[in-house]
């Protein structure tokens, strides 16, 4: 079998090659971590020929420089490539959701552009889950999902917590994402997911049963997390860790009166699902336990805690309030920040050293990454029963599981652990063994390339559940393309009143026409008419339908017709549509078309040639005149579209987006709403019937008039620009 060349996605964390920075908000916990280090071991794997992995271009001041790098280099079978979009800052993952189609676009223009078109895509997050639903069915290409988190269960809880449907809704964008996870079940050929019980969380969704799923543990570099006693035989490594181990010794030692001690470990972002302030209650109500172990938390990364976002400021302001009412001063330490990529493995090493507990109590947890992370050192833990952390422990017997709201509980975990010493070295000898055995990112790695192969070997690559909905021809929009031709329907390609002069040599030339040459049809019928002269006239079928006066923009395959969504989101910007026809209500000579001539972008009229008044329009539209195009034709059409949409521009978005040179393109047409297809370094023809708006163009180096009329003209123009011979 072919090697894999294999897209991961993963849109809204801050991601780059060195130094993730863990734990700086809610968007860099530990889904940053798995996506990166699942693409760098996937990249080790022999039967991988390269990851890319797909997130967002960020240039921000606040922010490394390396988020604004668009193609980072990590080893010779691994690359970060970050698209721009929704503008250059940092923004939140909820704020993402308007911008997709623009990052889906911007996903396939990089692919086509640098010629690394997938052999398989992998999401991570409901965000990233639909954009692989869009490229897997423009590109004709099988993905996989991570879910990460559910917005269905962050939606309930929310509401549960008092917070009203509208404001959640504005704020976290519910309706969109919960509707993107059902379509990723339905489209997606498997959901990885970290544990048996975590399947169950998406049997909420209507599309449950179209979902298959296969869990795999996550893994974790055993190579990094290493026992406590472990001894490193590279003499500059050996210096490089005891540098970081007294830095990070430092730092929490400074906090305590008497360092010495063992201590509980607590490790999350500031999170109040994370729990953190029950772990400070426990600890702050008993005497012994204090005398028995300080208590160390490493809540994220902080600077300042009065200019962190509302929640992350919440939950640190509530734990510095704990450890001062239950006066902790001395026995408890809360480091501002920790260095996510090198500190972490230490953290648990220095701790373990110490004799000490890890402690994660968070109310559910997914999987439970820092628990096999802690016992990998050889640390023993106190973990939260619900969530993954229920099938970790079985398997490795190096912890105990509590319920984490039940004190009582808790208490008695941590005291069994830290006063009974071969406890202590039950759990710790059995944490550092059994991950190695269970939880590597190698095994991990091969149970996934495993499961892809099967799939595309059952499937000829294409995914098994292909056979059920329309993708574009993939290895036509492969093709290097060297010209792209467009013509206009009525009036150009076909005049039946001239009895369609031309219209049969024109239609042998496009049906033996090479794979270096594209066609496209541009209209300003919808696409029902489209479909309908395609099939009366028996034309070969085009790559791409630009329709509706450039408002619309299909791929073909077959008898299928794919819409370009990201078309449709790059016109919905500063669109007002019940606004523009309230204020053409009162020009009189106006008449408004039938429903099926208009659409979300299009407001088409029938208009009275003598009574015509372009200033009229312009003072009725008012202030917002200048964000609409209004495009007269043939005497006899008008139609209000968005300033953005032309078949003009409909061209050139084409052109970018499927690499293909404006000066290559062929353009033909006859009326006023052809007229911006001939703009910049387009080569146009205009057929001789033309209408009246193009009465005054003449022959120039990038405008050929021709003297036939409809397809004869336009084979005339071809000639002309010696397209044909």
């Amino acid at each position: 079998m072919a090697k894999l060349r294999i897209s991961l996605i993963n849109i809204h964390g801050l991601l780059k090659g060195s130094g993730l920075e863990i734990g700086r908000d809610a968007d860099n916990g530990g889904q940053t971590k798995y996506v990166y280090e699942l693409a760098e071991f996937l990249s080790q794997h022999e039967a991988v020929e390269h990851v890319h992995l797909f997130t967002r271009l960020i240039d921000d001041k606040n922010l490394s420089p390396e988020y604004a790098v668009p193609i980072e280099i990590i080893n010779d079978k691994l690359d970060i490539r970050r698209i721009s979009f929704l503008g250059k800052k940092y923004k939140s993952k909820e704020q993402l959701w308007e911008g997709l189609d623009t990052f889906v676009d911007g996903v396939v223009q990089h692919i086509k552009l640098h010629d690394i078109f997938p052999n398989w895509i992998h999401s991570h997050y409901g965000d990233a889950g639909y954009v692989a639903s869009e490229l897997s069915t423009i590109l004709n290409i099988p993905f996989a999902h991570t879910g990460h988190s559910l917005g269905f269960h962050k939606k309930k809880k929310l509401l549960e917590s008092g917070l009203s449907e509208e404001e959640i809704e504005k704020k976290f964008k519910f309706e969109q994402r919960i509707a993107a996870e059902d379509k990723t079940l339905e489209l997606s050929e498997f959901i990885v997911t970290s544990t048996e019980q975590e399947i169950e969380t998406y049997r909420v969704y209507k599309n449950f049963e179209l979902g298959k799923y296969h869990a795999i543990s996550p893994g974790i570099d055993t190579s990094k997390f290493v026992p406590y006693y472990h001894q490193e035989q590279d003499a500059n490594k050996q210096m490089e860790e005891e540098q970081r181990k007294y830095w990070v010794a430092e730092a929490i030692s400074k906090f305590l009166i008497n360092p010495h001690k063992p201590f509980i470990l607590a490790l999350s972002r500031p999170d109040r699902h994370k729990n953190l302030h029950t772990l400070i209650d426990v600890y702050g109500k008993d005497k012994e336990l204090q005398s028995i172990a300080n208590l160390v938390i490493f809540a994220g990364i902080r600077k300042d805690i009065s200019k962190m976002p509302e929640s992350e400021k919440n939950v640190l302001t509530d734990l510095l309030l704990l450890m001062d009412k239950y006066d902790l001063y001395g026995k408890m330490a809360i480091p501002k920040k920790h260095d996510v990529e090198n500190e972490v493995s230490i953290i648990y090493r220095y701790a373990a050293e110490k004799r000490g507990v890890f402690v994660n109590l968070a109310l559910h947890e997914n999987f439970g990454l820092t628990v096999i992370e802690s016992a990998s050192s050889g640390l023993p833990v106190v973990v939260t029963k619900n969530g993954g952390p229920s099938e970790i422990i079985p398997t490795c017997q190096n912890g105990e599981l509590v319920d984490p709201l039940n004190e009582n509980e808790i208490k008695k975990a941590l005291r069994t652990i830290l006063t009974n010493e071969s406890q202590w070295k039950y759990y710790s000898n059995n944490g550092a063994i059994n991950i190695q055995k269970h939880y590597s990112w190698l095994s991990h790695v091969n149970q996934y390339v495993e499961l892809i192969n099967e799939n595309l070997s059952l499937s000829s690559g294409s995914g098994l559940k292909k056979q059920h909905y329309p993708n574009i021809n993939i290895e036509r929009l492969k093709r290097k393309v060297e010209h792209l031709f467009v013509s206009d329907i009525d009036g150009t390609l076909i005049e039946p009143k001239l009895n369609n002069p031309g219209l049969k040599e024109l239609k042998e030339h496009l049906i033996n026409r090479t794979e270096k040459m594209a066609f496209a049809l541009a209209s300003g019928r919808n696409l029902a008419l489209v479909k309908k002269v395609i099939d009366e006239e028996q034309f070969p079928l085009p790559d791409f339908v630009i329709c509706s006066v450039g408002t619309e923009i299909y791929y073909t395959n077959g008898k299928n017709y794919i819409l370009d969504k990201g078309w449709a989101t790059f016109l919905a910007g500063r669109w007002k549509r019940e606004d523009i026809v309230n204020r053409l209500k009162g020009i009189a000579w106006l008449r408004l078309q039938e429903e099926e001539a208009q659409n979300p972008y299009k407001i088409s009229y029938y208009y009275d040639k003598e009574k015509y008044d372009y200033e009229q329009l312009i003072t009725v539209l008012g202030t917002g005149w200048y964000k609409v195009n209004i495009i007269p034709s043939h005497g006899e059409f008008i139609d209000f579209i968005p300033k953005r949409a032309s078949k003009g521009n409909a061209v050139k978005f084409l052109c970018r987006k499927w690499a293909i040179p404006l000066s290559n393109v062929i353009a033909a047409g006859d009326s006023g709403n052809d007229i911006d297809m001939f703009r910049g370094s387009v080569k146009g023809i205009i057929v001789g019937n033309r209408s009246s708006e193009l009465a005054k163009y003449e022959t120039t180096k990038s405008i050929y008039v021709a003297k036939g009329s409809a397809s004869l003209g336009i084979l005339e123009g071809l000639k002309h620009y010696k397209i044909i011979k």
